[in-house]
């Protein structure tokens, strides 16, 4: 969506009789008479204390005080209903727009009395009604059963398919991670596992493609690149929506915001098949964040076959909550962790029916997950495990260690990986393939000579946690004699992982960081219980291990590797009762929920130290999509009258030309107008959306002829005629034409006082969902705000406090305290030098991690220039001093 934001532009509107700002007190009318009746006029209030006002608006109106036994009532309510629907086969929810969540529930409710009164009168005449024709009330019962009932049966469907998907995912990704190093001599659609079933470590069956180590190593490159090629292909293409986790995006769209194709099936189809391919390269991506938007997807897709939920976006968004927690819970096998972290992260709205209908889909999906049996072990994932030895209390120092990591990872691989991204755009953009086969390339050419980076992440999650009986163990990991190797090699694997997610995560591939994190976080966990172990039998008399008893092991390091792949998920998402549960649900390991809750409660804390917010939220940001996080507190200490725009674009009630009414909108791409008083103190009358205001111009053209002189009113005209049509009421006289559009309009726009504290108003927009509110000031209009303004002052807000202390996460580098990364920048510098110094070597100079771009300014960076982008996406307020700038659209071009 674009505005003119000229000076001109500005100029001309400014100088319109019925285009200017409000100056003076004056009362506002609040009643909205019904075409053909008497205006009446009321005096509100004058308090200067500050308020908040709401009723009903104008499409139901007309259901909210009429007698439902009268005839002419109901007449009304049905053509309401029917202009309703009209709208909404024209362009209900226009694309990078924010859905008005007051409105739309206002319309569901007059659409849903306009079907009861229908339904009662064919069961009245004794027509078809449902499943036959005749009269009777069990069959209008019956349909209404199954209009109540639609719901569940749309949770179902979704559930099982989600179900499905990820089962064929599951085996797939599999067969295509073990095709890179070998092939199945007897059947080769099946993989090393499944070849080599019941057989402790390979088999003759499985074989490897040469018996010459480097050319395996070639082949290994090549599958790499072959499968990431085909995976960027598909997605540039065909659905560049598809690339990505897509997490920050459905949080946007599941709060409100618009994004036509992100949940199609196109994008769904494309998601499903590029997201084996993308991970069977190689590449440092997961899972889990794509199967969270492919079952978003699923979602949306079937619920689109019901038209209770094909034009209601407030029931869609049930179902897409429902599906975000299905798709987590088929990801981790983990369905009640699902719900939490639909609660958790992904819902701003999340009413007692939507957990109920998340809990039942995300059932539905695992029981159907758990039928298909992809891995044939009776489990949902594959690193699940089981521990049959407790923990002791002298560890807690250990795990204190680990949340500690959890945290500076977070911290660092968002940081970085936003800097990754900024250079992305920049960059590599115009290149989408050449840079996924090269990632690709890279990261065989890097993990191949490692063991715990040539194999495929879950796997080596698989092999991380378990514990270590007698002298098993992948690549001698449970070895005494091979113990130090393995820390070794431990150490590198979780350094360079760290480093290829930075790097990779974000190209456009379909791609997760929730496994490499886990991952990441397994290796390091691995790591330190590798060493306790080492120190417990170095000093197994000491007093700090008197817990352990005097046979037997007393260290697991697959416990620590449990609580290192908690940590980094914690630490990269910010989250933390679904994590819990979720590893609680991996490892049914009931007597370490207490280690789990101190280390992700450790590496919150830590989290929270560096910024708020986790990656996904600081992508939002990145990105500027209008999104007020409804975890974060806020506390400015400023009225709204500081933050809301005074410049408004309005139509004068009445009077207005219709080729002035069209002069205006051609001019401006704004989503609604205020409509204000015809006199001098531009008394609030109401506000009217752009799409009503065009339909109704339209059908006043094809209907009435209306020429572009007639006087359009949007209260009662003064000599009104009551026709009764259903679009508006046209009268000729000696003189002109007039036009009453009257229905079209809110005669009660959500406004509040101009001395409301900003918070509040956050508040609202957070727990309404409001498209905009009006600032009026004893019945004048004042001014109006959005959300991007309120994101605006937040963001101006904390640049000046350095960025990153503020609330919501934003800044300039998405809100990562650049102070303390600083600090632990200069402690690094110091630690490097001591070294270097021990040796004899030259000393390194000042780390310094503050880009350029950060740097520069108080109030810039690339989330407050992202946000003067989404400027243009709202589009919904009408004031004129808005750059004419666009949201990012990932369809555009190659990017």
């Amino acid at each position: 969506m674009n505005r003119s934001s000229s000076s001109g532009s500005r100029a001309r509107q400014a100088s319109q009789p019925r285009a200017s700002q409000p100056a003076s007190t004056h009362a506002r009318t609040t009643s909205q008479p019904r075409p053909g009746h008497t205006r009446r006029q009321s005096s509100r209030s004058t308090s200067f204390a500050p308020s908040l006002r709401r009723r009903a608006t104008a499409h139901s109106i007309h259901s909210l005080n009429i007698d439902d036994e009268d005839p002419e009532s109901a007449n009304t309510t049905n053509a309401d209903a029917a202009i309703v629907e009209e709208i909404a086969e024209i362009k209900r929810y226009e694309d990078f727009t924010t859905i008005d969540w007051v409105q739309d529930a206002a319309r569901e409710q007059l659409r849903r009395k306009s079907r009861r009164r229908e339904r009662a009168s064919i069961g009245n005449q004794g027509r078809n009604i449902f499943l036959g024709r005749g009269r009777g009330r069990w069959r209008r019962k019956i349909a209404e059963a199954y209009d109540a009932g639609q719901a569940w049966i749309v949770v179902t469907l979704v559930g099982a398919a989600i179900g499905l998907n990820a089962g064929f995912l599951n085996i797939v990704t599999e067969w295509l991670s073990d095709i890179k190093l070998g092939h199945c001599t007897t059947a080769f659609y099946l993989n090393e596992s499944f070849c080599c079933w019941g057989a402790e470590s390979g088999c003759p069956e499985w074989k490897t493609w040469s018996s010459f180590w480097p050319a395996n190593y070639l082949f290994y490159i090549l599958f790499a690149a072959l499968f990431s090629f085909t995976a960027a292909r598909l997605v540039k293409s065909f659905a560049p929506y598809a690339a990505g986790s897509g997490i920050s995006e459905m949080k946007c769209i599941i709060a409100g915001f618009v994004m036509k194709g992100f949940l199609g099936f196109t994008t769904l189809f494309i998601k499903s098949i590029g997201l084996p391919l993308a991970i069977a390269s190689g590449l440092s991506v997961g899972k889990e964040g794509p199967s969270v938007h492919y079952a978003v997807c699923t979602g949306n897709v079937v619920s689109r076959f019901f038209d209770k939920y094909r034009r209601n976006a407030a029931k869609t968004r049930e179902i897409l909550s429902a599906s975000a927690a299905a798709g987590v819970g088929v990801a981790f096998g983990s369905p009640i962790g699902g719900v939490l972290f639909s609660l958790e992260e992904m819902s701003n709205n999340f009413p007692l029916k939507t957990l109920w209908r998340s809990y039942f889909c995300a059932l539905v999906a695992t029981a159907v997950l758990a039928a298909m049996n992809p891995f044939r072990t009776g489990q949902l994932v594959m690193f699940n495990v089981s521990y049959d030895r407790s923990w002791h209390f002298f560890e807690i120092t250990f795990y204190l260690l680990i949340g500690v990591f959890g945290g500076l990872y977070g911290a660092l691989v968002i940081k970085w990986n936003l800097k990754m991204q900024v250079f992305r755009k920049k960059y590599l953009s115009a290149y989408p393939i050449t840079e996924a086969v090269t990632l690709a390339v890279l990261t065989a050419v890097i993990c191949y000579p490692n063991m715990f980076l040539r194999i495929d992440m879950t796997e080596s999650m698989e092999i991380l946690f378990q514990e270590c009986e007698g002298d098993k163990g992948y690549d001698r990991l449970c070895d005494v004699e091979y113990r130090w190797h393995n820390v070794w090699t431990l150490t590198i694997a979780t350094i360079i992982r760290t480093l290829l997610v930075i790097i990779s995560f974000g190209c456009k591939v379909p791609a997760g960081i929730f496994v490499p994190s886990m991952a990441i976080g397994a290796a390091f966990g691995r790591t330190i219980g590798i060493l306790v172990q080492a120190l417990h039998e170095t000093f197994p008399t000491s007093p700090f291990f008197s817990a352990c008893a005097p046979d037997g092991p007393c260290i697991t390091p697959g416990t620590y590797a449990f609580l290192g792949a908690a940590a980094a998920l914690s630490g990269i998402m910010h989250i933390t009762v679904s994590v819990v549960v979720i590893m609680f649900e991996i490892t049914g390991a009931l007597t370490y929920i207490l280690p789990t809750m101190i280390v992700v409660g450790v590496t919150k804390a830590v989290s929270e130290r560096f910024g708020h917010g986790g990656i996904a939220d600081r992508m939002i940001y990145l990105n500027g999509y209008p999104f007020l996080d409804s975890k974060v507190e806020h506390s400015f200490g400023v009225p709204v009258s500081q933050v809301m725009c005074t410049k408004v674009v309005c139509l004068s009630a009445q009077g207005m030309d219709l080729r002035e009414i069209e002069r205006v909108m051609g001019e401006n791409r704004y989503q609604g107008f205020p409509i204000v008083d015809a006199g001098n103190q531009r008394v609030l009358v109401g506000y009217i959306g752009r799409t009503e205001l065009r339909y109704a111009i339209e059908r006043a053209k094809t209907e009435h002829s209306g020429s572009g002189k007639a006087k359009c009113f949007f209260t009662s005209p003064p000599s009104a005629t009551a026709s009764g049509n259903s679009m508006s009421t046209a009268s000729t006289t000696s003189a002109q034409a007039t036009l009453d559009f009257t229905r079209f309009v809110d005669p009660t726009p959500l406004a509040v006082h101009p001395r409301l504290p900003l918070e509040t108003v956050m508040e609202v927009f957070g727990k309404m969902g409001p498209r905009v509110i009006l600032i009026e000031y004893r019945g004048r209009l004042a001014g109006l705000v959005t959300v991007k303004d309120c994101l605006r002052y937040q963001f101006k807000v904390e640049a000046g406090h350095g960025g990153g202390s503020g609330g919501g996460g934003g800044g300039a580098n998405g809100g990562v305290n650049e102070e303390g990364m600083e600090r632990v920048a200069e402690w690094g510098r110091k630690v490097i030098n001591w070294g270097r110094r021990k040796l004899g070597m030259t000393e390194v100079g000042e780390l310094r991690l503050v880009s350029p771009m950060s740097a520069g300014g108080g109030g810039g960076g690339s989330s407050s220039r992202g946000l003067e982008r989404s400027g243009d996406g709202d589009g919904e307020d009408g004031r004129n001093d808005v750059p004419d700038v666009e949201l990012e659209d990932r369809r555009a071009g190659s990017s």
